[in-house]
């Protein structure tokens, strides 16, 4: 029965820390950026602008998931070996926001491009 509740109790715990793991960089949402804001860009202006913001993306994408696996082994630790640890795992709100961010660009920059008819072709990953 001792042996239950440690489960319980364990279980319980890791399921609240999880809730504060960074997120995977496919479930970050994109935050609204307006597409106004190129419409004085020319195609190969939006065309540049977009691998600036892709290679930008890709580059927080990294820095989203790393968080993530950081957090997922903390929380591990912290349940398994020492549950005082849980409270050093919390994500990183920041690289979040960035990554959502730049996700929205992507998104402007393209509307953009269609609005414009320029032809970029957007590939999604």
């Amino acid at each position: 029965m001792k042996t239950m509740n440690t489960l319980a109790a364990a279980a319980a715990c890791l399921s609240l820390t999880a809730a504060g793991c960074a997120s995977r960089s496919e479930d970050v949402s994109a935050s609204y950026v307006s597409p106004a804001m190129y419409q004085s860009y020319s195609c190969k202006d939006l065309s540049l602008e977009a691998q600036r913001v892709s290679h930008a993306a890709a580059v927080a994408s990294g820095a989203q998931d790393s968080q993530r696996t950081k957090d997922v082994v903390a929380t591990t630790a912290a349940v398994v070996i020492f549950w005082p640890a849980a409270f050093f795992v919390g994500g990183d709100n920041a690289k979040t926001a960035e990554l959502a961010n730049l996700k929205g660009q992507m998104q402007a920059i393209e509307a953009a491009s269609i609005q414009k008819k320029c032809g970029i072709t957007f590939n999604r990953a």
